[in-house]
């Protein structure tokens, strides 16, 4: 194992810093990706992945991922959850990578519902 510097150690650092700030604190911003056993199966880690690239993008500090379990909606599975502070919850259904893109995008960066994706506001 090659010896790491004093640079790689605080790149380290700020890499996980940064993915651990994703997950908690305070957040005008919250997007709950849900992932039970039955939105696993339906690809919740495919959106998963797509959303937590789309924040790799962009430096917004404000917005927070969670996963969660199922929420009981299995035949509409994978789900996603956008709280905007100010705003009744949106819940999406039959995500995928693409619309997951497209809802971070359009309604979490510049406010629009995705009303073709959407299963209902909470």
């Amino acid at each position: 194992m090659a010896k790491m510097s004093i640079d790689d150690l605080k790149q380290i650092k700020e890499k996980t810093a940064k993915e651990t700030s994703l997950r908690g604190g305070a957040a005008s911003i919250k997007i709950t990706v849900h992932m039970g056993t039955c939105g696993i199966a339906a690809g919740a880690r495919d959106v998963m992945n797509a959303l937590m690239d789309e924040m790799a993008q962009t430096d917004r500090q404000d917005i927070r991922v969670v996963a969660s379990g199922c929420m009981g909606m299995c035949s509409c599975e994978p789900n996603v959850t956008v709280k905007k502070e100010g705003e009744e919850p949106i819940v999406y259904q039959h995500m995928t990578a693409n619309k997951m893109r497209q809802v971070f995008g359009r309604h979490v960066l510049e406010g629009e519902v995705q009303t073709d994706f959407a299963l209902a506001k909470m």
